[in-house]
């Protein structure tokens, strides 16, 4: 009995403590989202993000600067070339067509979608989902900490500023777009909203000059945007305003409230 016991004893000085459990590896992501790109480019390791969008490289299309865009491989987006970099997590519009998300599924490859967030507060959101999704909530959290301290800097206490922002091929945002919200919070009043135009309504040089704002905010290059008579409307200044801040939230939030706040204040 005495040698089974010290036996026992042996034996169990050999298995000595559990091991805990291993680290669970993060996901390995595909995002074939301008959005997500530049969200997941904040919350994810850069080992985690095989590809990014095709737009995110291309200067008229992407919402992160190209300098830190390029640091990742594109795609076009198809469903074979994503498969080939063998993902866990595809990351795509809210848009996408049903039959791409079910061949990612059918393939054992989750795939999380993204909607066009038209507040600040639905932008927040999908930072949180994304840096949950990674593996990175804490970075989510410090993500919004930082959209939050840009907007509060981005404030202005006098009278809002009538303006209007003239997007790419001539129309405007609507009341409902992210884009409207930031020019509330940065001191300005969406005169095209006030005229009772939507969501790209289009916005003609003549109309614009029948009643024209406090400031024209010009983010496209239409001819009509570059007109002559522009430079001779009494009471109105100009400001360019870059087409890549328009688009998506997540950290574009942060350049968007920085540059309208630098507009707002020289007036």
């Amino acid at each position: 009995m005495k040698a089974w016991l010290a036996s026992l004893a042996l034996l169990a000085g050999c298995v000595g403590e559990p091991r805990a459990a291993a680290p669970r590896p993060q996901p390995t992501i595909v995002s074939l989202n301008p959005c997500s790109d530049a969200i997941l480019a904040e919350v994810a390791d850069p080992p985690q993000i095989l590809a990014i969008s095709h737009y995110s490289h291309d200067p008229r299309g992407t919402s992160m600067p190209l300098d830190v865009a390029r640091r990742f491989r594109a795609t076009g987006g198809t469903v074979e070339e994503v498969l080939a970099l063998d993902p866990d997590v595809v990351v795509g519009s809210a848009f996408m067509d049903p039959a791409t998300r079910a061949a990612f599924e059918r393939l054992g490859v989750r795939v999380e979608t993204l909607g066009i967030a038209s507040t600040v507060a639905e932008s927040e959101a999908q930072v949180r989902q994304l840096a949950v999704m990674s593996g990175h909530p804490e970075r989510g959290a410090a993500l919004i900490g930082r959209i939050e301290s840009a907007l509060s800097a981005a404030q202005s206490d006098g009278p809002p500023v009538r303006a209007v922002l003239w997007q790419p091929d001539g129309i405007v945002p609507g009341e409902g777009a992210l884009v409207s919200e930031l020019m509330r919070r940065t001191g300005f009043a969406n005169q095209s909203a006030a005229r009772g135009m939507g969501q790209a309504d289009y916005l003609s040089l003549e109309r614009l000059l029948s009643d024209p704002p406090r400031v024209l905010l010009v983010a496209g290059n239409e001819r009509g945007q570059r007109h002559p008579l522009l430079d001779s409307v009494p009471g109105m200044d100009r400001a360019a305003f870059d087409p890549a801040l328009l688009y998506c939230g997540g950290p574009t939030i942060i350049r968007a409230a920085k540059r309208l706040a630098e507009i707002r204040r020289s007036f």
